[in-house]
């Protein structure tokens, strides 16, 4: 029987903790319950930063660093010691100041609770921190409030605003018996209400909690765990049979030691998590400039692999904002005086959505010779109605009345015409108000008003670029699934509709483009279930009950209308109006993503050619070929310089990219192979040919991979195109850099043996040749290494 997620049902209405006294709780009653169930407050569970601090120390990288810091105290090289902690320490501190906000979202979710609540303790109403509310307290929901805690309606009227916890755009109207949630926003009335529960306890609470387990580990962070594993048990290895050899033809241990150290420090791609750091902070920075601000820099590499998007309708395919969609009129009457009457029966200014769209649409089709209004009332959600009293032009008394169409048609003769129009349109999924209007005692109808939350005008073009992009956009939202489908039809995304209830575990997006009537812990688990088949997820919303699902997909993205806590749990957040800046995001991550791909090709293969020098060196010439002096200068001149790739020109893949890291090491073995070659060649051509001392060797040597992995750079970063796009600046000045620094350094004799500018001039022009060799595409050698990363 095939597997099932259940997605999580609705909660029940929450029940009163007790029968209320007029007077509310005592304020002793009130703080015994605050001892039991803690204060209306979400809890501080962030790191503290030493400690944040530290755990940039604890990784694969830094632990091989560490080890090599410890070995050179041992041999009492203090100053590579040092020189190995300073690589060390700007790994960290890189990581630890480009990377932040870890705990924003729960302060974003703290943020949202009131910060004051009117409350009756001890028979007399006051107002207290809302922290300090209990389960049982009466409290009083007011104009422009926000809902501090979970809360059960015993009297009055209000109209509530949840769209941020629940992610409908329409607000309800809530009456006695009616439950609603803490982060809701009061637009009209008054009430009084019984706490049913605070905290973390709440729904909202219950969201934060969700927010704050969510997590998925970045495809950076498993690619450089991964890359760093491979390379160890290849180098391990390695260094393995190097040791043996050593041992076994009797090599002093004072030599062995040494070679083991410089064999780890070869092995050790030293730049690459912070060079992951670098080129992400560069993305960044371009994604800022178009109005695209990513919290997390791991998300700006995760946009480039995402191949699914799941999209939230309210407020992001849609506008978030009633409209009115269509008017039909009934006989006799047309649009423009039906609208006209109903802005009459509307309230000007203030917060209700209906009538400002209705007064909205009327202003845009005005009718001429309108009745004058003489008395309005306002929307009483007991009568489901509003209405107006005018004079018309002879003096007579016209009564206008706007509201649900069940209402309005039980006051009007009935229309089986006009019942079914009803019915279609709200199958349809629209809000349907009826308008009438006539003598007091003799009313017509005149019309129906359908109203709906638009698409935004990008939504279209947004879900076709994405699809030529390689990324499968669905709809994830709350709505019931007729509104859904109207809207999913609007934007372009055409497919089936997933049932409600529960969502099969292997559930892909290719199978439905709307899941509808999903709650909070829905889209969460629906994210998990699409990460869970393979798919690198992409999740948009603007809501608080979005956030769960944001801050599990690899890439959440927030709207420029969220809230603050959508903000806080996504990766990227739009400053800016409309989608396209999701379309930018992709484009620039793929650019990231190819930037990092290079580097990474060149760091695998250069220290599989490090290592395999060793060894090979080590049969050549009965010795160490570099030592460890010699392998912290290729660290900095060569690892770290070569950072410049992250600002390189390159092209970006037309579709989703992914870390294929058992690819990435068999390409860098197959290029490192050629590299190798070289480097074999130039020792071999100073050992036999030109009969050099092993310090003069070593000098050879440490100068040929320098070189040479100058020129794998350039022929890597083209992508079996020798004269590609041109260089960046930074990257030509980082190339001259490292042959002048190491070039230099030979000439003069500085920490190596010194070598003639003769030898250097045709070690420079054969690895020149290198290049050129190595950047044709038709070798055969290197055409089979780029099918595994193209």
């Amino acid at each position: 029987m095939a597997a099932h997620v259940e997605v999580a049902p609705s909660n029940p209405p929450a029940k009163p903790v007790q029968k209320m006294a007029s007077s509310g709780l005592t304020s002793a009653e009130a703080h015994s319950r605050v001892q039991k169930d803690g204060p209306n407050a979400m809890p501080d569970v962030s790191a503290h930063p030493l400690r944040n601090a530290l755990a940039k120390f604890w990784a694969p990288v830094p632990w091989l660093l560490e080890a090599s810091i410890v070995l050179e105290v041992v041999l009492h090289k203090y100053f590579e010691a040092s020189i190995i902690a300073g690589l060390l320490v700007f790994n960290a501190a890189l990581a630890y100041f480009q990377e932040g906000r870890a705990q924003a979202t729960l302060k974003a979710l703290n943020s949202r609770l009131a910060l004051n609540a009117s409350v009756e303790r001890d028979g007399i109403w006051k107002t207290v921190p809302a922290a300090e509310l209990v389960r049982g307290d009466l409290v009083k929901l007011s104009l422009g409030g926000v809902v501090a805690a979970d809360v059960h309606l015993i009297g009055g009227s209000v109209l509530l605003d949840q769209s941020m916890l629940t992610g409908e755009s329409l607000p309800i109207e809530a009456g006695p018996g009616v439950d609603t949630y803490a982060g809701a926003l009061v637009r009209r009335g008054e009430a009084t209400a019984e706490v049913t529960a605070t905290g973390v306890h709440t729904k909202f609470g219950r969201t934060a909690e969700l927010v704050r387990t969510a997590h998925a580990a970045s495809s950076q962070q498993k690619a450089v765990l991964r890359i760093v594993r491979n390379l160890a048990i290849f180098n391990g290895v390695v260094i393995l049979i190097i040791g043996a050899y050593a041992y076994f033809h009797a090599m002093p241990w004072s030599e062995i030691i040494p070679l083991l150290l410089t064999s780890v420090l070869a092995a050790i791609p030293v730049a690459l998590p912070a060079t992951f750091t670098l080129a992400a902070a560069l993305g960044a920075r371009s994604l800022a400039k178009l109005g695209v601000l990513p919290t997390r820099l791991s998300a700006v590499d995760e946009a480039a692999t995402i191949d699914v998007l799941c999209s939230d309708k309210t407020g992001t395919l849609t506008r978030n904002e009633l409209s009115v969609t269509s008017v039909k009129p009934m006989p006799g009457f047309d649009e423009a005086h039906i609208l006209g009457m109903a802005a009459l029966a509307s309230s000007e200014g203030g917060d209700d959505a209906v009538d400002a769209a209705i007064r909205s649409a009327s202003t845009h089709t005005p009718a001429s010779e309108l009745p004058k209004l003489i008395k309005f009332v306002p929307f009483d959600p007991a009568k489901k109605t509003s209405e107006a009293t005018a004079t018309d032009a002879k003096g007579g008394v016209e009564r206008i009345i706007k509201g649900a169409f069940t209402v309005v048609a039980g006051l009007t003769a009935p229309s089986s015409t006009a019942s079914g129009l009803a019915d279609e349109l709200e199958k349809q999924g629209f809000r349907v108000l009826a308008v009438a209007a006539g003598p007091p005692t003799s009313l017509k109808l005149m019309g129906l008003i359908a109203l709906s939350d638009p698409p935004r005008k990008d939504s279209i073009s947004l879900i076709s670029e994405l699809k030529t992009l390689g990324v499968r956009t669905v709809m994830v939202t709350g709505d019931a699934p007729a509104t859904a489908v109207i809207v999913a039809h609007a934007v372009g995304l055409d497919g089936a509709v997933c049932p409600p209830g529960a969502i099969p575990e292997g559930v892909k997006p290719e199978d439905f483009a709307v899941f509808a009537s999903i709650l909070p812990e829905g889209k969460f688990n629906l994210v998990k279930a699409f990460q869970k088949n393979g798919r690198t997820v992409g999740m948009c919303g603007d809501g608080a009950n979005d956030a769960p699902a944001l801050r599990q997909a690899q890439m959440g993205i927030a709207v420029s209308t969220a809230t603050d806590v959508a903000k806080s749990a996504a990766g990227i957040v739009l400053t800016e109006a409309g989608l396209g800046g999701i379309v930018a995001a992709v484009k620039e991550g793929r650019t990231t993503f190819q930037r990092i791909l290079t580097y990474t090709l060149n760091s695998v293969l250069k220290k599989i050619v490090q290592v395999l020098l060793l060894a090979i060196g080590l049969v050549i010439t009965g010795h160490a070929v570099l030592t460890p002096m010699l392998m912290v200068i290729v660290m900095i001149t060569g690892d770290f310089l070569a950072m410049s790739l992250t600002t390189d020109r390159v092209r970006p893949s037309p579709m989703p990219n992914s870390w294929q890291v058992g690819r990435i090491t068999t390409a860098g073995a197959i290029l490192g192979g050629c590299f190798l070659a070289f480097c074999i060649a130039v020792l071999a051509v100073g050992k036999f040919e030109m009969r050099f001392g092993i310090e003069a060797l070593r000098t050879l040597s440490v100068v040929a991979i320098v070189y040479g992995s100058q020129a794998t750079i350039y022929a890597l970063r083209t992508r079996r195109h020798l004269w590609g796009l041109r260089p960046t600046v930074w990257l030509v000045a980082s190339s001259v850099a490292d042959v002048l620094i190491i070039s230099t350094l030979a000439i003069r004799g500085i920490a190596m043996a010194p070598l003639p500018i003769s030898v250097l001039a045709v070690e420079f022009a054969a690895a020149i040749a290198f290049w050129i060799d190595s950047g044709r595409s038709e070798d055969p050698r290197f055409r089979s290494a780029w099918h595994f990363v193209i």
